[in-house]
């Protein structure tokens, strides 16, 4: 499903020069092959806006080729900008408004960064629950990851989300727990997935209102689920998008906030990352910045020249075969007039005919 380019974002240019296939809107015009329209939610912190883009992007356009792609990023007004990043939202991504102007066939909703526990006391809880319910009436599918799965899930059907002892932070192992439902048909049975997050739904809130779980981890925690009717919302926990120096970048970040005395606590490294030759480069590296924080010198230069090389990536094949079991399901609930309510002529409660 080849992504078509048409608007200056940079995202576009950058995964044409990784080898994707990119269409400009003259050449697209010359396929004899349907439209998906799919509208990005990106709430991102400034740092990571480009970097969600291109991730979500890719997983579409690495997806099954019966549809040219047409990806409509656009974000949140509540949420605090940088004067950069709010140039690059203005010169590159739509309006609410506009994107309800035009309609969708489908939604996706990224995570977000929060400190507090209750999301509702966040400043963005009104416009992210407002763009959630127009979604639910108007669009087809919606796909929420990490946070905005607990914010819908919360909204919806009061399912609160739980601290943690800890915060599930790297790469895990998971498995497959209904191999029928069509979005995990035939995938890879078990798999890896990156998490990063302090927070959880656990599976007996999920199944108390009736949510399919399709995925859990070796530690039991649901990474991916659906609504009770299968398809209208799709929740994943963890994060499938990332590419394979992102936990790597979130590490980085997070020392750098501990050098320079912002955070208290030394980070743990990502579980399941790093090889042990990583794991001993990073292990010096901590010590030589507590040393250079107790002396209040500068901090020492990262090193990720020494382990961005020796990172694996176990979980891209699988997150792209999911994302293209999805839209093809859009695409086969969906037809050239998106403004159609929703699967007319299909049982809104099945409409995946479940047994």
């Amino acid at each position: 499903m080849p992504l078509v380019a048409h608007n200056d974002l940079p995202a576009f240019l950058k995964l044409e020069e990784e080898g994707l296939r990119v269409l400009t809107p003259g050449h697209a015009d010359d396929q004899d092959i349907r439209e998906l329209h799919i509208g990005l939610l990106n709430m991102m912190p400034d740092a990571a806006l480009a970097a969600t883009e291109r991730q979500f992007l890719k997983l579409i356009g690495e997806s099954n080729p019966i549809a040219q792609f047409f990806v409509h990023p656009f974000t949140l007004d509540t949420l605090p900008r940088s004067d950069s990043a709010q140039d690059h939202i203005d010169r590159y991504y739509e309006t609410f408004d506009q994107i309800k102007e035009k309609g969708l066939d489908a939604l996706i909703m990224t995570g977000i960064n929060v400190t507090g526990a209750d999301l509702s006391n966040e400043v963005f809880w009104d416009s992210l629950i407002e763009v959630a319910q127009w979604a639910h009436d108007n669009v087809t599918s919606t796909l929420c990851s990490c946070l905005a799965t607990h914010a819908v899930l919360d909204f919806r059907y009061g399912l609160k989300r739980q601290k943690q002892q800890r915060k599930k932070w790297g790469v895990f192992r998971h498995q497959v727990v209904d191999a029928a439902h069509p979005l995990v048909a035939d995938i890879n049975s078990k798999f890896d997935v990156p998490h990063s997050r302090w927070n959880s739904v656990y599976p007996e809130q999920f199944e108390s209102c009736g949510l399919k779980i399709l995925v859990t981890g070796d530690d039991g925690c649901v990474h991916l689920a659906t609504s009770p009717d299968g398809f209208r919302t799709v929740f994943f926990q963890g994060h499938p998008e990332y590419d394979t120096i992102s936990l790597l970048k979130e590490y980085k970040r997070d020392v750098g906030l501990f050098a320079a005395g912002e955070l208290e606590t030394y980070s743990p490294m990502p579980e399941n990352y790093f090889s042990q030759f990583d794991v001993a480069v990073f292990h010096e590296y901590e010590a030589r910045v507590r040393h250079s924080r107790e002396q209040q010198t500068e901090a020492p230069v990262f090193p990720e020249h020494l382990v961005s090389g020796n990172l694996s990536n176990t979980w891209q094949d699988t997150a792209s075969a999911v994302i293209g079991k999805w839209i093809g399901l859009i695409y086969q609930f969906t037809n050239v007039d998106r403004r159609i309510p929703f699967m007319k002529g299909v049982d809104p409660e099945n409409p995946l005919g479940l047994k």
